[in-house]
């Protein structure tokens, strides 16, 4: 109650500081310019936010500077509708990212518009501690089923991740340093066991231009799982490397290439399960991907063609107490990618076609001590040809329609579509009001391990549908104020779940609604307000409501004391979670699990001296060291902090 009463104080408090500095320097006004905003993931291709009825939050650089010190997960975690189970946890523990009441496999995950995906994972989902926040540019997450556009997955969310672009400048760097604390809430020794740094390099040079960015990070001082005895368990570390290369060679004013080679490998200890220790329990896992995208903009339109490859290895050393051995695992998914892309403006009636030819092979090859997938066996192909349509009129309204044929090698065809509405109600200099709603269908083709696991595996799995309806609008007032209201409804077909009668994966259904709710106050120059609600509604069906609370509330309090200062509170409310005890490992078999709502304050601050060319950051996260479970049975980060430096050059 205590903890309550302090976080309230501070956040009333900083609501009465609102309106005074708001009477005191009103001429200081904010601009909010959030419906103004570029994006990209909606079409494929440039679209100013206003004209489009979808969902779209973005994460600008400027954001991911402010949050130096945290990781792609921390951060999207604040975002409305996303809860990410396990962001809390020790950094050996896999993460899942649950988008309005959805699980990790229906958000589909694209590097600079190519989608990521882990063939060899039982749900194909990317692993998102591949990703080095230092390597990214822009964060764009488009709420919604979005299959249209991007194929199997695209189901309640897609998360596109824009990596930096090379400067104008010849040479030009930066090197970014932190240390910081790993600490639970019942431990305080870790010392400096947060580790990481990373260096960049980009320029120009005539008509090439390239990018390499380097990051490696090491995390130890804490258990993965929790200790419900005075036995202390031993720490499980984690240690990552992240390397990136982008080249481009612009050929003329309208034809240019760009190319990457991305290569991600982290190593790291696990538990044996929960409140079970592990001293054995090791993994690894390395990504590599390369790719090109040659571009052609011509008078009324542009092409590309965006084609890539990926690999993703995975190794497990896991202690098996019933023959008392150690077990190895060894899993490999490969994807190729090739989408090509035109963009056909009419001008006289503002029309965009937007047309597309999709062609993706995956295949799976896992050896475990239980079966093994063959790739020869395990892997599929699709071709996709696509098409949208986007009008913008002259007096509000703008519409979006589109289609999607999936022909899948192995469990045939699939068409989807969706269309979306927005209409500027109001657009005066003072007060904007933009109505929208869309209706979108899109599936999940069934995992190769789904399919050909030779003991669980079922080739008769359906592909899961999913149909998502949404309405809302976005209010500014003032440029001070913005405001914006979603309530979406989803209905799940052929939901692919596993039968525990059967031992086999298999198909059932699942409806979801909720509520999205964003604020934000600018009233000054130095003082903002960003504040969120997310409710989630879902049918009561074992497993498919675990770790996914029905209610979240986060605000974020931004203060700037003073010129190159910036100073920020993050406050999360998590509401109850639930996990269905299927065999009374924690009590009565059958029944839910319940853990408890429970609440973190994070402090980010930094200052910037010499022109901006040197940031000091320091971040304080859990300030109130809230003991509470995250994942239930582990460990959860108590009260930690981290300081660092970044230099430009």
């Amino acid at each position: 109650m205590n903890k309550q009463l302090l976080i309230v104080s501070v956040l009333a408090c900083s609501f009465v500081s609102t309106s005074l500095f708001a009477q005191k320097n009103i001429a200081q006004k904010k601009n909010v310019e959030l419906l103004n905003e570029v994006v990209v993931t909606a079409t494929k291709f440039n679209l100013k936010k206003e004209n489009t009825g979808k969902v779209i939050h973005v994460i600008t650089q400027k954001q991911l500077q402010q949050n130096a010190g945290k990781t792609v997960i921390e951060i999207l975690n604040t975002i409305a509708g996303i809860d990410v189970k396990g962001v809390n946890s020790n950094t050996s523990e896999p993460r899942s990212i649950n988008i309005r009441g959805g699980r990790s496999r229906q958000v589909l995950v694209l590097i600079d518009g190519v989608p990521v995906t882990d063939q060899s994972a039982i749900n194909q989902e990317f692993d998102l501690r591949l990703l080095a926040v230092s390597q990214i540019e822009t964060i764009e997450i488009l709420k919604g089923a979005s299959s249209t556009l991007y194929g199997s997955g695209a189901a309640t969310a897609v998360i596109n991740v824009i990596l930096k672009k090379t400067t104008k400048d010849r040479i030009s760097g930066s090197f970014e340093t932190s240390f910081g604390t790993n600490n639970s809430a019942k431990t305080s020794n870790s010392a400096l066991a947060d580790k990481n740094q990373n260096i960049n390099l980009n320029g120009t040079l005539g008509n090439f231009n390239f990018l390499a960015s380097f990051s490696i990070t090491g995390v130890d001082g804490m258990s993965s799982a929790k200790s419900t005895t005075n036995t202390v368990f031993e720490n499980d570390s984690f240690y990552s490397k992240n390397a990136l290369l982008k080249l481009g060679y612009k050929i003329n004013d309208k034809v240019n290439i760009t190319s990457f080679l991305n290569y991600d490998t982290f190593e790291y200890d696990f538990d044996a399960g929960a409140f079970s220790d592990s001293d054995l329990n090791t993994g690894d896992q390395e990504q590599f991907r390369v790719g090109v995208r040659p571009n052609y903009t011509y008078n009324k339109g542009e092409l590309y063609m965006l084609a890539s490859a990926n690999i993703v290895r995975r190794n497990l050393n896991q202690f098996n107490s019933f023959s008392n051995t150690l077990d190895g695992y060894e899993f490999v998914g490969r994807s190729v990618n090739l989408d090509l892309v035109n963009k056909y403006e009419f001008s006289a009636v503002n029309i965009q076609l937007i047309t597309g030819l999709n062609y993706q092979n995956h295949s799976n090859n896992s050896i475990t001590p239980f079966a093994t997938i063959e790739k020869d066996v395990a892997n599929f192909n699709t071709i996709d040809p696509y098409a949208s349509v986007v009008y913008i009129s002259d007096y509000g309204l703008s519409v979006n329609i589109g289609g999607r044929l999936n022909m899948h090698n192995v469990y045939g065809n699939q068409f989807v579509y969706d269309g979306n509405l927005a209409y500027a109600l109001l657009n005066s200099k003072e007060t904007s009001v933009k109505l929208l709603t869309s209706y979108s269908t899109a599936f999940i083709a069934p995992s190769l391990y789904q399919l050909y696991d030779g003991y669980s595996g079922n080739i008769d799995l359906n592909p899961e549908t999913n149909q998502t309806f949404e309405v809302g609008f976005d209010a500014t007032f003032k440029e001070e104020i913005q405001f914006d209201v979603v309530y979406f409804n989803r209905k799940e077909v052929d939901a692919i779940i596993y039968n525990n009668t059967t031992y086999s994966y298999g198909n059932s259904s699942s409806d979801v609604s909720g509520l999205e709710l964003n604020v934000r106050v600018a009233a000054t120059s130095f003082l903002s307000i960003n504040s969120s609600y997310t409710y989630i509604d879902s049918n009561n069906l074992e497993d498919f409501n675990d770790y996914i609370p029905a209610n979240k509330f986060v605000t974020g309090i931004d203060i700037t004391p003073f010129e190159n200062a910036f100073l920020n509170f993050t406050y999360r409310n998590v509401g109850e979670r639930t996990i269905f005890d299927r065999y009374g490992s924690f009590g009565t078999a059958g029944d839910d699990v319940v853990l408890e709502e429970y609440q973190v304050l994070d402090l980010m601050a930094n200052y910037k001296v010499l022109e901006n060319t040197v940031t000091f950051f320091i971040a304080a996260t859990n300030l109130l060291n809230e003991d509470y479970d995250d994942i239930f049975g582990y460990e959860t980060r108590g009260r930690n902090y981290k300081v660092g430096i970044r230099l430009q050059f």
